[in-house]
């Protein structure tokens, strides 16, 4: 695999060549994930739930990703890394560049943020500063207090056309990227034609320019909850290997995610 870039996933999505990736949060899966062809891997701040066992992800720190961050470099020579910025990371853009600026030098390419109208200058703040962003609407795990719990996003047309207009405004002030998480497949499709930076689905259908999942749901190392939108291929490929291989491959070939993957 040549080293992917953000100019490589702008490149696919202008083809349309839809693109898999995971989280990965040490070397050993990272270098596994990559010889298997994933091409973007998110240190994610899921590490609060998955590796720490919280109810969410707000307990996480910077130095917590930065440290996961490091490792996943190590593993992975060649595949994009996107970092989380963690809760209350980049309240203001000070405190954003700074740790942004952590993120990058344990070796992130790229910082991923949630929320929309009130990051906007925060997103051209980091852009300007050399700082490549993806962005994150819809369901936002920081924000689960806020809405009452892991609830699909966007359902009514008002709340629909604010998520339009946030990844519009996210795209102008310089987002690269931009996370789509549990909302309705026909919006996700509606705002993936809208742009023209590739958009990132998880429980938004399959008509985004890619698709990410937290790699314990799909290696099965789940306390037996599954989200809908995930899908187990450790059981039907059975080694760690052959289970991101069909996972990229089915991304790749529009297999994946199948419409019970989706929500209305």
């Amino acid at each position: 695999m040549k080293a992917i870039t953000t100019a490589t996933l702008k490149k696919w999505k202008q083809e349309g060549k839809k693109f898999a990736s995971l989280t990965a949060y040490d070397a050993s899966f990272a270098a596994t994930f990559e010889s298997q062809g994933v091409p973007v891997m998110l240190v994610g701040d899921s590490l609060g739930m998955v590796l720490q066992g919280h109810r969410d992800t707000l307990p996480v720190t910077v130095e917590q990703i930065a440290y996961h961050t490091r490792c996943v470099r190590a593993g992975a020579q060649k595949a994009l890394i996107i970092a989380d910025m963690p809760f209350m990371s980049y309240a203001t853009r000070e405190q954003a560049f700074e740790s942004a600026a952590a993120l990058m030098q344990a070796g992130a390419q790229m910082v991923k943020l949630e929320g929309g109208e009130w990051l906007l200058d925060t997103v051209r703040g980091l852009t300007e500063r050399g700082i490549p962003v993806c962005a994150h609407l819809g369901l936002t795990p920081q924000s689960v207090h806020q809405f009452g719990g892991f609830k699909v996003q966007g359902r009514d047309s008002e709340q629909a056309n604010r998520i339009l207009e946030q990844a519009k405004g996210l795209e102008q002030a310089g987002a690269s990227l931009l996370v789509l998480e549990c909302i309705p497949s026909a919006l996700a499709r509606h705002i993936t034609e809208s742009l023209s930076i590739p958009v990132i689905g998880i429980g938004a259908g399959p008509d985004t320019d890619a698709q990410i999942l937290v790699m314990h749901d799909v290696l099965g190392i789940t306390s037996g909850y599954i989200p809908k939108f995930s899908k187990n291929y450790i059981t039907e490929h059975g080694t760690i290997q052959a289970a991101a291989a069909a996972f990229v491959r089915e991304v790749e070939e529009g297999i994946f995610p199948a419409a019970e993957h989706g929500f209305e």
